[in-house]
């Protein structure tokens, strides 16, 4: 009972923090809540970030507080993770930007690299798709030829 009290104090402070901050500067700072409601993730996939050294938001009275640069390395990782990218890769492409962007063109090398490789293997894979499906419309020709004969 104690500690839901004081989660909630926290949470309160932090969403203060936040409200008070948006009134001077709209829109810099988030609270965990928005940034689920506006990803469609929940609390435990944005800790599991944090754990993953991902996000690192700041802290109010033990509550998270996020900046839009969190914000903006979230979309980041959840559009990764929908291409396909590791944790590790997701994490080495934040890293490459630096603290204040020096690491831009590596990061742009980096996902040219990334997404060619992609794109092969895709390619690929559709190739491999298309010559079974090819193989399968032949049995599937021959068999239903062979039911019509008897």
């Amino acid at each position: 009972m104690l500690e839901t009290h004081t989660r909630r104090r926290a949470a309160s402070a932090a969403q203060q923090v936040v409200d008070s901050h948006r009134s001077e500067d709209a829109g810099e700072l988030f609270g965990i809540s928005e940034l689920c409601a506006e990803f469609g993730i929940t609390l435990r996939t944005i800790r599991f970030y944090e754990d993953k050294g991902l996000l690192a938001p700041r802290r109010v009275s033990g509550a998270r507080v996020y900046t839009r640069r969190d914000r903006a390395r979230l979309a980041l990782i959840l559009r990764s993770k929908a291409i396909g990218a590791s944790l590790d890769e997701i994490k080495h492409y934040l890293d490459l930007y630096g603290a204040h962007g020096e690491g831009r063109v590596q990061q742009l090398q980096w996902v040219l690299q990334r997404t060619d490789a992609s794109i092969l293997e895709l390619e690929a894979r559709r190739a491999a798709i298309d010559a079974t499906l090819a193989e399968l419309r032949l049995i599937n020709g021959d068999v239903r030829r062979q039911l019509e004969s008897r």
